[in-house]
């Protein structure tokens, strides 16, 4: 298989380097030329992945018509969610005029799409009409930095086709990443988006100076809530104790890599959502992702807490110090 990563950030650059590390044809694509230039010539990426050297077989290109030359058997899509819709309707044309010409789409983005409420999934079948067969989503407990560094990592794929997973965890696979298999790819693909709402929860008790008591309560909870919501989704409860759910939880809650973490902690101390993303390089997904995780409970009439109070602090801008008293106060129920 050919591979094409969409999108040379911090784990595109990472993945790439996976599949490069593991004797495969893979090139990624970038409009950044800053970045084209440092992995062509120097193969590092310094601007998203720093002290990391690439291997020398990862190859990148600026030109998206180039890459189209190539063939590729799958795309791996690496870019924010927010992103998704855009790419697909400026390449549709280039991407669906060959009828025999059916690439395979890996997404890497943990993500829902605002107001639309859509997956990855279902953007790209609308868009592209990329079928289930055709499609994977990969999740789990993965900072870029440490792929990058080959830290021992295990993810999970999802995807309808049995048979694609099977090749894709031969391919993916090797010393350092580990891939396992699931065919549930709406838990896989809820379960990687809805954790990086409560990561910024998470980074909101670190900034406000709160304890390990806290931050357990609020994990444990926040795992009621994914589940909760893909339940009503038609994801497989288990999923949720897996890789891409309590896996992925943990990692993003805790870690100092987190972006969305990052952004809770900021948000803990008092900063203002413009003034944190203003700093940051990188897009912490949870900021846009907690709109849509918000409007689906509204629209399923789900009862989630945390992502209720991580959605005022940052669209309302209520004291999130006041929202932690608000859900410690809460009714007294029956845990189960």
């Amino acid at each position: 298989m050919k591979f094409v990563v969409i999108g040379a950030g911090s784990w595109g650059t990472a993945m790439g380097n996976v599949l490069a590390d593991n004797g495969a044809q893979v090139k990624m694509w970038t409009i950044e030329e800053s970045v084209y230039y440092e992995i062509k010539q120097h193969h590092r990426n310094s601007r998203y992945l720093t002290d990391i050297t690439l291997n020398e077989n990862l190859d990148i290109e600026l030109d998206f018509h180039k890459i189209l030359e190539w063939q590729p058997d799958v795309f791996v899509i690496a870019v924010p969610s927010h992103a998704i819709r855009s790419f697909s309707e400026k390449y549709k044309k280039e991407l669906t005029s060959n009828a025999d010409y059916k690439p395979v789409f890996i997404s890497l983005t943990k993500g829902i799409e605002n107001d639309t409420l859509l997956r990855i999934d279902e953007i790209l079948e609308q868009e592209l009409g990329v079928t289930e067969d055709r499609f994977v989503a990969l999740s789990g407990p993965s900072h870029a930095e440490e792929v990058g560094k080959r830290m021992p990592t295990a993810v999970v794929i999802a995807s309808h086709n049995e048979k694609l997973t099977k090749e894709l965890r031969e391919i993916l696979s090797n010393e350092y990443f580990r891939v396992y298999s699931t065919t549930d790819v709406v838990g896989v693909e809820t379960g990687g988006s809805v954790k990086n709402v409560f990561a910024i929860a998470a980074g909101i008790l670190d900034g406000a100076g709160l304890g390990d008591n806290t931050k357990a309560a609020l994990m444990t909870r926040a795992l009621v809530e994914m589940r909760r919501l893909g339940a009503k989704l038609g994801a497989q409860n288990l999923t949720f104790s897996g890789l891409s759910g309590v896996g992925d939880l943990i990692v993003t809650c805790t870690s100092r890599h987190s972006r969305n973490r990052h952004v809770g902690e900021q948000l803990g101390k008092g900063k203002t959502l413009t003034d944190i993303l203003n700093d940051m390089v990188q897009v912490a997904e949870g900021v846009k992702t907690t709109k849509s995780i918000w409007q689906l409970a509204q629209k399923y009439n789900l009862d989630m807490p945390i992502t209720q109070k991580v959605y005022e602090v940052i669209y309302e801008d209520r004291d999130a110090k006041d929202s932690i008293r608000d859900l410690m106060l809460r009714e007294l129920k029956s845990e189960n």
